[in-house]
């Protein structure tokens, strides 16, 4: 085998060896001393940084269970990035890909996610449309920010903790907002349905004018006072542009 093949050969068989020691054999004549250090140097800053960016999720598995999904997804995913704080994200679509394994609990995914969501935030690059802060709400299309990320769960994901772990979803979702400020902080916030509803509505179908979403959304919730729904509306959206998650309105 001419030397570059060799090599590379003897490099694919390090890093299968390293990813999967149990199952996969080194390249002959490496000592197994030599061997683990490598294993334990690319597991530990691996698990490190997932533990760090899931820590809820860390402390409720106890460290055998923890340690078995870490090595699973270290074993079986196969990274599409080379940038390292994108490892959560990975980490999250092995999970997503996987599916409910036995011993699960039943809220993990969403918990995960709930998790990935604040390094998400913290790590984009995202900056408001161009828009008025001071245009007219219901004339005007309003422009949800996109540092603020509505967001629904069956479980009550922001109360899971090593103390409270439900069985059972709850008969209604959970609304939250996130959203990073000025100060670059990220921060969460309990939502109604119907504030969830518009802000959702904000997101997907922003060629609508505020009192278009608002009356939309009065007929979805079976307002029988339009006028009134629309008043009220009107404060939420204020509200919204008073914290930043609504900006302004769209200038083109």
């Amino acid at each position: 085998m001419p030397a570059p093949e060799a090599l590379r050969a003897q490099q694919f068989a390090l890093a299968a060896h390293i990813r999967d020691p149990a199952h996969a054999a080194p390249p002959p004549g490496l000592e197994d001393r030599r061997l683990q250090v490598y294993r334990d140097l690319f597991y530990n800053s691996l698990e490190g940084l997932l533990a760090g960016n899931f820590p809820v999720l860390r402390k409720i598995l106890d460290g055998g269970r923890w340690h078995a999904l870490v090595r699973d997804f270290y074993r079986e995913h196969r990274c599409a990035t080379p940038i390292f704080p994108e490892l959560p994200r990975e980490f999250l679509q092995y999970l997503q890909a996987r599916g409910a394994r036995a011993g699960d609990p039943p809220w993990l995914l969403e918990l995960a996610h709930y998790e990935w969501v604040e390094l998400a935030l913290d790590l984009s690059d995202a900056v408001p449309a161009a828009h008025d802060p001071q245009g007219d709400l219901l004339a005007g299309r309003p422009r949800l920010s996109p540092l603020a990320w509505p967001l629904a769960y069956a479980w009550p994901v922001h109360r899971i903790s090593p103390a409270y772990q439900p069985s059972e979803p709850p008969a209604q979702p959970t609304f939250l907002l996130v959203q990073r400020g000025p100060d670059l902080r990220v921060k969460f916030n309990e939502l109604t349905a119907l504030s969830f509803r518009l802000l959702q509505r904000l997101a997907d179908e922003p060629a609508l004018t505020g009192r278009e979403q608002l009356l939309a959304l009065a007929g979805e919730a079976g307002a029988p006072d339009a006028d009134a729904f629309l008043a009220q509306g009107l404060a939420m959206l204020e509200q919204f542009r008073a914290a930043g998650i609504v900006p302004g309105t769209a200038t083109s």
